[in-house]
């Protein structure tokens, strides 16, 4: 991973550089990964296999027919049609989940349901819309096939031996039913990334805090969060509310470093407070900080850090840091961010190497939207009819959030977007 960008301050204190979201995505990248364990096939929806599953077998096994029809060898369909008909001597019928009794020879038939096994001697199957019975045991043929037409291969699914389903790409339901096919009843895949999530402050209480004193909130970010963490495959654990006290949040998230493997603060909104959560980090181990500020807006107190585990609590031998996530306060930054930067780097610390594409649909703005140079903006939209309509409101809100179908992301180099221009929505699931 990159070294942290710092510079210095004339009185020696160092402060970190802002970074843009894209360089955070490329250059933020931790080498830890969650070790693999190994579980049953219907406890492995969205796990991350940690190595190639092979095909121990050909499958599916058997040359097998894809529609209902007649077993026949091709050479004997060429040259017909609806006015020059082929006819074939119907010598019996394939039953499904039994080898074939019967056999094709020259000038012969056999009745084949979808999915039989292929009788020897055919080399096709002729749908049953392309015959006719022509006597009793006789059919008539008005329609040529190809070698192969109708079937699918013994080894077409997969050869033995073959790569059926990649390593670093979270499994899916179709994944599950390749696996079963191939008689693959448990698979090894990487753990869980453990995340903790703390939030700051002195005026942050639990949710199901009845009564709010003046200038108390409950905690709205850390259950949101904890959905975005599982979300990415990753295993949600509630560090609890710390007080605007470093001491306190020190021992904290030194205690948390010897069971996560990512933990997210979010911290207090104030300046102040942000700086207090960046100097009690920045103690916690190398390599230490990496960026203290996003250009991104909403959510640009945002800082990424990998801190070493202390004396004593380094688990296995060659183990890397643990990654960090400082949040901003206020729980719609907090979440925009975590969004765009916190679930790729959980997914990246459980083995996912290829991240789920987002859902996604195009429309067309109805407003002008303004942003500045240098600085990618997330503007939260609704989307009707094929256009997407603006929703503003200050950060802290979450009605913005709840009331948005998705968001678009203006890039770090324009000024904003025309009413009219045609951008691409991710939606929320």
């Amino acid at each position: 991973m990159p070294e942290p960008a710092t510079k210095a301050e004339p009185g020696g204190r160092e402060f970190f550089t802002t970074r843009t979201v894209q360089q955070a995505r490329d250059g933020f990248r931790p080498r830890r990964r969650t070790p693999a364990e190994t579980v049953p096939l219907e406890r492995a929806l969205r796990r991350v296999p940690a190595a190639p599953v092979i095909a121990p077998h050909p499958l599916p096994g058997f040359a097998r027919s894809t529609v209902d029809g007649y077993a026949v060898r091709a050479a004997d369909t060429y040259g017909v049609s609806e006015g020059l008909p082929g006819y074939l001597a119907v010598t019996g019928a394939v039953t499904m989940g039994a080898v074939p009794a019967a056999s094709v020879s020259p000038g012969t038939a056999v009745v084949m349901p979808t999915g039989g096994a292929l009788p020897s001697g055919a080399d096709a199957v002729v749908m049953i819309e392309y015959t006719a019975e022509a006597m009793p045991g006789t059919i008539e043929v008005v329609r040529p096939v190809a070698p192969g037409e109708g079937v699918v291969r013994a080894d077409e699914d997969a050869r033995a031996g073959q790569e059926i389903i990649p390593p670093g790409r979270m499994l899916r339901p179709q994944d599950l039913g390749m696996l079963a096919a191939a008689g693959v009843t448990s698979v090894r895949v990487h753990a869980r990334p453990v995340v903790t999530i703390f939030s700051t402050g002195d005026e942050v209480v639990a949710p199901q805090t009845q009564t709010l004193r003046p200038g108390q909130v409950r905690d709205a970010t850390a259950v949101a969060l904890a959905a975005l963490v599982a979300d990415a495959g990753g295993a949600p654990v509630h560090g609890g509310i710390v007080p605007d006290d470093p001491a306190a949040l020190e021992k904290e998230l030194r205690e948390a470093l010897a069971a996560s493997d990512v933990i997210v603060i979010s911290a207090g909104s104030s300046v102040g407070a942000r700086d207090e959560t960046a100097n009690v980090v920045s103690r916690l181990g190398p390599p230490g900080i990496w960026c203290h500020g996003l250009a991104i807006k909403p959510g640009k107190p945002t800082l990424l850090a990998e801190c070493a585990r202390g004396p004593g609590q380094h688990g296995a031998p060659g183990e890397h840091g643990i990654p960090v996530i400082g949040l901003p306060g206020n729980p719609r930054s907090a979440l925009v961010v975590f969004r765009l930067i916190g679930m790729d780097l959980v997914r990246q610390v459980g083995g996912c190497t290829a991240a789920p594409p987002e859902p996604s649909v195009r429309a067309r703005l109805d407003r002008d939207l303004a942003s500045a140079t240098g600085r990618l903006d997330v503007v939260q939209v609704t989307v009707s009819g094929g256009t997407a309509t603006p929703v503003f409101g200050l950060s802290a809100l979450l009605s913005v959030l709840t009331a948005a179908d998705g968001y678009i992301v203006i890039p770090e180099e324009a000024t904003g977007f025309d009413a009219g221009t045609e951008v691409d929505v991710t939606l929320y699931r």
